[in-house]
């Protein structure tokens, strides 16, 4: 018996955008080109933050160490841009202030300070904290550390749930009119004399024939072979992939900031207070080959980052501490640069195809300038469209990030959220504070949409720790979730607390709330 033919429709009005990836510089771009006016539609092969983004050391940061590699123009931008998503997603992005301890055999510490003065000085910051020196005999921070580091130096960032933050991008781009396919691959792409004839393929057998006038290739690590294989086109960058890794385990210290130690090699270690009870310890820098979606912590990673932190810490970290571990990869730039560690985290945006079919491609970047990013791919598509639409993002407000007083030049933050918590703990009298805390930062002021303010036996039957039925009813209806790993390990972590009974609990869940749904198409194809 011949195969079944896949289900072929055509969407019946074209559009004026294809971006391909759904990563932070994918629904960034669709985000801001439908802000402007353009129809977009975005496809993305997994779930929204499947790959790279959701793989980062959650920080939002200005790049203090990428300042001994002379990039202070790339550390201005990402300091500037720091603190526009610190007002733009209050919820989502905290200000984080790290402990950097010296060590007398690594960097001077007059190199340490100058290098905190610019840092503290490169951009205007009005919400963060200036550096200083710590005596860390006496300082809380010093407790963690072994004793015979006594001197260091505090300075802010900022740490952020990096796969919300593509949500939330996503979610806007969404709300201003784009059409978010998730689980739906980029099958071919054409150009012909007036844009481009794609074919995308979704994960339940349909295929989708459209006609979009530009494409924007924001693959992340796919991109090269997106455009030489897919598209068909030939480019004068490449894209150099490598690994990094971190590693969650039990909660190393009981204060909130966080920590910038020195390696011998060169490079730095993150260690970061991390969902209440964990501390994540990252990253590493391995070069790597293969497919992307194949990437995975290796042994020697595990040890590279457990002896660097014993280096430092008091507790002593084994393999066997390891709770949970993850690995993404980079798609970095190829600038030559000889050690992966100095390789750019800058990006690049180049214009490709004929000027009826025109293309972008985004090489590069990283979280933290994923909205210069998405402003400068805009222009440049608006550009080659003849389309106007002028920049608008710079002091937007994302997805529930509505908490501070509007038209306030420096509000509170900190502020805002405990509102919003006290709030919440009035809807919700007995919830743990935990429970209040994560719901509170993943959803901010959009939580009203699924959380009744009646009480919280609205919240329905608790099918995982500290995850209700009404909040996964919304994940599903409204944020793209598919399935367990999409909830758990993406728009929260709750995997962490997570066991397999917990797991299939979720799974049996949302395959009968999608079936008791059909035949709804899902959020963006509506």
């Amino acid at each position: 018996m011949a195969d079944a033919q896949p289900r072929e429709s055509a969407m019946t009005d074209p559009v004026d955008v294809l971006v391909v990836g759904g990563g932070i510089n994918g629904a960034g771009i669709a985000r801001d080109l439908a802000g402007r006016g353009l129809s977009v539609t975005l496809c993305e092969q997994g779930d929204l933050a499947s790959a790279t983004s959701q793989w980062s050391s959650k920080m939002i940061h200005g790049g203090l160490r990428y300042l001994e590699h002379g990039a202070l123009g790339l550390v201005r931008k990402s300091l500037i841009e720091r603190e526009g998503l610190l007002r733009s997603a209050p919820h989502l992005i905290r200000p984080l202030r790290l402990i950097l301890p010296h060590d007398p055999g690594l960097r001077p510490a007059w190199m340490m300070r100058i290098g905190l003065f610019l840092y503290d000085h490169l951009a205007p910051q009005h919400l963060l904290p200036a550096s200083q020196a710590l005596d860390l005999r006496t300082h809380p921070a010093g407790q963690a550390l072994q004793p015979r580091f006594t001197q260091g130096f505090a300075y802010s960032d900022g740490c952020v749930d990096d796969a919300r933050l593509v949500l939330a991008n996503a979610l806007d781009a969404h709300e201003r009119g784009a059409r978010i396919l998730t689980r739906t691959h980029c099958e071919s792409a054409h150009p012909d004399r007036s844009g481009w004839q794609a074919r995308l393929q979704h994960a339940d057998g349909r295929v989708t024939k459209l006609f979009a006038r530009s494409i924007v290739n924001a693959a992340g690590p796919w991109a090269d072979r997106l455009l030489g294989g897919t598209l068909g086109q030939t480019s004068t960058r490449r894209l150099r992939l490598v690994q990094g890794s971190h590693i969650v385990v039990p909660r190393l210290f009981a204060h909130d900031d966080g920590y910038l130690l020195q390696n011998p090699d060169g490079r730095v270690l993150f260690a970061l207070p991390f969902q209440r009870d964990y501390t994540l310890l990252g990253t590493t820098d391995v070069e790597f080959t293969g497919d992307p979606a194949q990437a995975a912590i290796t042994p020697a990673e595990i040890d590279y980052l457990c002896r660097n932190a014993n280096r430092w810490l008091r507790t002593a970290l084994t393999p066997a501490h390891v709770c949970w571990s993850y690995a993404g990869v980079r798609p970095l730039l190829d600038d030559e640069a000889g050690n992966p560690a100095e390789v750019t985290r800058d990006y690049r945006l180049e214009t490709g195809g004929k000027d009826a079919a025109p293309l972008l491609t985004a090489w590069g970047g990283k979280l933290t300038t994923f909205r210069r990013l998405a402003e400068e791919a805009a222009d440049l598509v608006c550009r080659r469209l003849d389309r106007g639409g002028n920049a608008w993002t710079r002091d937007a407000v994302l997805p529930g990030g509505d908490l501070l007083v509007p038209g306030q030049a420096v509000g509170d933050p900190a502020g805002a959220r405990r509102l919003l918590e006290e709030a919440v703990v009035r809807a919700c009298p007995g919830q743990p504070p935990a429970w209040v805390e994560r719901v509170c930062a993943a959803y901010g002021s959009r939580i009203w949409q699924w959380l009744a303010r009646e009480g919280r036996n609205a919240l329905g039957t608790e099918l995982a720790p500290g995850l209700h039925e009404a909040e996964l009813a919304h994940q599903i209806e409204r944020e793209w979730a598919r399935c367990a790993e999409d909830v758990l390990w993406r728009r929260t972590k709750l995997g962490l607390g997570c066991n397999a009974a917990h797991v299939d609990a979720v799974e049996r869940w949302i395959t009968g709330h999608l079936a008791r749904t059909a035949p709804d198409p899902p959020p963006g194809e509506r």
